[in-house]
């Protein structure tokens, strides 16, 4: 199953990731439908651990793709949250 090769190099990449990667391979997973528990935590570890470096865009594709495919990250969801009200501005859409 390609899928399951595919969410097997994201979880050994992760680590690797830019935000901008980051937040694009959620957005993809979530349209994709796919919702491997495991590749979720470790793509919100990753984007928790780099979460100082997403610009506003990446901060709502990662948030919007967690929750899309269901899957509750409460600290990430914290983090984004509070990051987000003290950079209002750059939300514009």
């Amino acid at each position: 199953d390609v899928w399951k090769v595919l969410e097997s190099e994201i979880i050994r990449s992760t680590e690797r990731f830019n935000p901008m990667g980051i937040s694009n391979v959620a957005w993809s997973l979530a349209t994709a439908k796919r919702s491997s528990s495991e590749v979720w935590s470790e793509l919100g570890a990753s984007a928790l651990h780099n979460i100082h470096k997403f610009d506003s865009q990446a901060l709502a594709n990662t948030v919007w793709a967690h929750a899309t495919v269901g899957h509750s990250s409460p600290q990430l969801f914290n983090k984004v949250a509070k990051i987000s009200l003290s950079r209002l501005d750059e939300f514009n859409s």
